[in-house]
């Protein structure tokens, strides 16, 4: 499939094979081979294979348009925007970026290691989609982790001050 993907601002024409877990991405001119592994509802670890090897953790929010994105990595949150995908699908009705966020309980995790700032919601609030959940500063930057569906606040582990690493449980929506 052929995508283009505006990433800050910036647009680069993608195109992108799968081949079981891992997927083929061309992407300006560059290729790079990469496994995918959904590790929740929201999270999914990369492992970029061959001369650049590295991994990756990301959490995927859908925006409030068709087609954007904010991903969640290490460094911080970068805004994105899809189009050129069959039909222009959500992300979440085609298995990719919310997959999995239905009725049953959502489990936030940390999407990189950091320290919680704030925790803006407690047990027993309810949230809608996008609802901020719980701040966490990485690198000097302070990204605000979202909730991906309206849902009612099961259990926060998180604590302000506290200092997580990546794909620690921060709370459950259900």
């Amino acid at each position: 499939m052929k995508f283009e993907i505006d990433v800050n601002g910036r647009p680069h024409a993608v195109k992108i094979e799968r081949t079981g877990s891992r997927y083929r991405i061309e992407a300006d001119g560059r290729v790079d081979v990469v496994d995918v592994a959904r590790v929740d509802a929201t999270t999914m670890s990369m492992i970029l294979v061959g001369d650049r090897e590295a991994s990756h953790e990301a959490a995927l929010l859908e925006g409030r348009e068709r087609g954007e994105v904010e991903v969640y990595l290490r460094a911080g949150v970068v805004q994105t925007r899809v189009s050129g995908a069959p039909g222009q699908r959500r992300w979440g009705a085609t298995g990719g970026v919310g997959a999995g966020v239905g009725g049953g309980p959502q489990p936030v995790t940390a999407p990189m290691p950091g320290k919680i700032v704030r925790v803006l919601v407690k047990p027993g609030d309810a949230v809608t989609a996008r609802q901020g959940l719980v701040v966490i500063e990485a690198m000097k930057m302070e990204n605000e982790l979202k909730a991906a569906r309206d849902g009612r606040v099961k259990e926060v582990h998180a604590t302000e001050g506290a200092l997580v690493e990546a794909g620690r449980l921060l709370l459950v929506i259900e």
